[in-house]
């Protein structure tokens, strides 16, 4: 199995990889996306550690049956052969109703295959007002015409 665009990346497939990347954590699919990485990739989010596709497949399914209405916006920060840094910003609401805008910068190592073989990630959240969330398109992929990151002031 393999995942283009493959290494080295250069500007723009490094952009295209964060959209595919952005577009397959909208889907909220754990065992989708969890074919994105390496059957050994190991990750670092928060203060948990997974190693390998099953573990991931488990913390995304956790992760979105707490975060309910999850979107998600990427964005390219830096680019170097295998590796690639991106900044994001998502938005979801738990059980409660209380909304939470979290930010954070993830880097991204890649196998010649183009799946991801490490994830560091380092993440802040705050609740918010609905009346201060910025995403709002539909459930699923954010809309081509849909402001990023620093349209937003994000």
């Amino acid at each position: 199995m393999s995942r283009p665009p493959f290494p080295p990346y250069n500007k723009d497939s490094a952009r295209e990889k964060v959209r595919l990347a952005e577009d397959g954590w909208n889907s909220r699919e754990p065992a989708k996306v969890a074919l994105a990485y390496t059957p050994d990739s190991r990750w670092r989010n928060r203060a948990e550690f997974a190693v390998g596709r099953a573990e991931i497949e488990a913390f995304l399914a956790r992760k979105w049956a707490r975060e309910l209405d999850y979107r998600l916006i990427k964005e390219l920060w830096a680019v170097s052969g295998n590796r690639i840094a991106v900044r994001y910003a998502y938005e979801y609401h738990n059980d409660s109703a209380q909304w939470f805008r979290a930010y954070g910068n993830e880097n991204w190592e890649f196998a010649e295959d183009g799946l991801m073989a490490a994830r560091h990630a380092s993440i802040n959240e705050h609740p918010i007002h609905e009346d201060d969330r910025k995403f709002h398109w539909p459930l699923g992929r954010r809309p081509d015409d849909h402001p990023g990151l620093n349209d937003l002031g994000l």
